[in-house]
């Protein structure tokens, strides 16, 4: 069995979003080793870039603050190396085309491969030009990670019959941030995906509260969480390994 499919096996699956270098790269590590002891699933590794055109102004702030302290994607690559000595979490780059086209696209994927990603999830690329990148990550066996919006409507059953690993099921339009309310189009969408293959949908854009997670993981198989912990490291700096695992925590604890 893939790490992947272990993070949904019997269970809801937590999946935290951090951005790799925010603050520096050491603290990354201690948050992907304290978020896996909170009970994360699975953990998604942005990639700072310098135009992240998914993102709302928190995680676009961590991604200025990961360039700024010297985070590149070989550094990355690092991190996930030494990652990989002290544990086994699935884990998935979030990035953006540009970055992966400047490395190259198979040298990316093969040192993907080479230090234990699992996933990429690259929302720049839309489903009809995936092709740009799937012959690298199938030939790396990297999952590329397909998404979906309300907006994909008539797109969605396309999708999902070409998805691998499990589905990225964007909560609303625009970009990532913390949100008041969540809509119900969300779970219209997965059952659209669920007529078509029997596949993981998780939620993301906007979980910012134990009771989201909650209510958004009893008709989904995972819950996504990004903006709502980047703003905790944002506010506390190299110092905020307690204040995200006890976030993390609750937002676990929550989920049915």
């Amino acid at each position: 069995m893939s790490r992947i499919s272990r993070a949904f096996e019997n269970k809801k699956a937590f999946i935290p979003f951090i951005t790799a270098g925010d603050p520096d790269l050491e603290t990354t590590k201690k948050l992907v080793l304290a978020l896996e002891q909170a009970g994360a699933d699975l953990i998604e590794l942005g990639i700072p870039f310098s135009d992240p055109v998914a993102e709302g102004p928190v995680i676009q702030e961590a991604d200025y603050r990961a360039l700024s302290g010297g985070a590149t994607t070989d550094k990355i690559f690092e991190l996930v190396e030494e990652i990989r000595k002290e544990s086994d979490i699935p884990l998935a780059f979030m990035t953006y085309a540009n970055p992966i086209y400047t490395y190259g696209t198979e040298r990316f994927m093969s040192e993907c491969k080479r230090v234990g990603v699992d996933a990429v999830i690259v929302p720049d690329i839309p489903f009809e030009e995936r092709n740009e990148i799937k012959p690298y990550s199938d030939k790396y066996d990297i999952t590329l990670i397909s998404m979906i919006a309300p907006t994909s409507r008539e797109r969605i059953r396309m999708i999902a019959k070409e998805a691998q690993g499990f589905i990225y099921c964007v909560s609303s339009l625009g970009v990532t941030g913390v949100r008041e309310s969540i809509g119900s189009e969300v779970e219209d969408m997965i059952k659209l995906v669920k007529g078509v293959k029997d596949i993981p949908c998780a939620i993301g854009f906007g979980v910012s509260t134990p009771e989201q997670a909650g209510r958004l993981s009893a008709i989904s198989d995972g819950v996504i969480v990004g903006s709502a912990i980047v703003r905790i490291i944002a506010e506390h700096g190299r110092e905020c390994i307690p204040f995200v695992k006890e976030f993390a925590s609750r937002m676990k604890g929550a989920m049915l």
